[in-house]
């Protein structure tokens, strides 16, 4: 009797009426991709469940350390792998750019993480949640996470060891020298 009360409660039908149109939102959005269509047709379970799905089951392992150290690397790398290879296909140039500086910065910081592992991992708690936040941070096209690390630190960074680099030695090679340099040596 009161399960039926609390079903029928104005509240209840509200919160349905929400969960229910955002999960048609998500859905929509999920046809855009040809994996995800591919994976609902074999399964028979609706797109978005199988990614609501899969957001827990990563949230899930998060809670267990041995187990969030790959699940955070597989964030940062399966779906930027496949947009990568995407953008590769596509005839334009800007979505290029952004996944090059995606894994320019994801690349620099899994190399410092490298070094800091065991120092970070005693210091701070639940490090590979602010991972994997800070990972999707820099490969959501909403964000510019990537672009806006890069420009802020390491440009700078790689533009003054360039510029250290030149100034010691007279003999600097540029892309366009080179590029001639090819084209004299092909004629």
């Amino acid at each position: 009797m009161s399960a039926q009360q609390i079903t029928e409660h104005p509240v209840f039908k509200q919160a349905q009426a929400n969960v229910n149109y955002y999960v048609a939102q998500l859905d929509k959005e999920l046809s855009k991709y040809p994996v995800m269509n591919h994976v609902e047709q074999r399964t028979q379970v609706p797109k978005s469940y199988v990614f609501i799905g899969g957001v827990v089951l990563c949230a899930f392992l998060h809670f267990f350390n041995a187990l969030a150290a790959p699940v955070s690397n597989l964030i940062g790398w399966a779906l930027p792998a496949y947009l990568s290879f995407k953008a590769l296909e596509s005839p334009g140039h800007d979505d290029d750019v952004q996944w090059l500086t995606y894994w320019v910065v994801f690349g620099f910081f899994n190399f410092l993480e490298g070094f800091a592992l065991t120092l970070v991992l005693y210091y701070v708690p639940w490090y590979f949640s602010f991972k994997t936040l800070f990972v999707l941070w820099l490969q959501l096209p909403a964000f510019r996470g990537a672009q806006k690390s890069y420009y802020a630190v390491l440009k700078p960074v790689l533009a003054n060891i360039s510029h250290q680099t030149s100034s010691t030695s007279n003999d600097t090679v540029t892309a366009e020298g080179l590029r001639s340099r090819a084209a004299t040596a092909s004629q």
